[in-house]
């Protein structure tokens, strides 16, 4: 599952962690893949069920870029990687000679 959002990752250099849940009164099975440069702020939120045969069944894919509330939904994971692309790829290309450290930002503020 997600093999082509996996091979996005690896080509830009992205690091990403996959966490299955599995509901108790839905029929459902959620699928959590987060992801990013620097730390794992986006995250990918896959819906799916199985037929009667056996096979997999995306039923929805939701997109949160940033912590972000309103999703983006996809209906398949073609979609998901044409959009990562297109808006993804000039913020990953603008920041990737910058360090990590310019992007984090500092808890400690001394006041002056």
């Amino acid at each position: 599952m997600l093999n082509k959002t996996k091979q996005f990752m690896h080509k830009y250099d992205l690091r990403y962690k996959k966490e299955y849940i599995r509901p108790m009164m839905t029929p459902q099975h959620v699928y959590v893949f987060s992801f990013g440069k620097h730390e794992l702020n986006n995250r990918v939120i896959i819906r799916y069920s199985h037929t009667w045969t056996g096979r997999l069944k995306i039923n929805e894919i939701d997109l949160r870029l940033h912590k972000q509330h309103n999703p983006r939904i996809f209906d398949t994971e073609a979609q998901l990687v044409n959009y990562l692309e297109r808006h993804l790829e000039s913020n990953i290309l603008k920041y990737a000679d910058e360090p990590a450290e310019y992007h984090k930002v500092s808890s400690s503020d001394d006041g002056e």
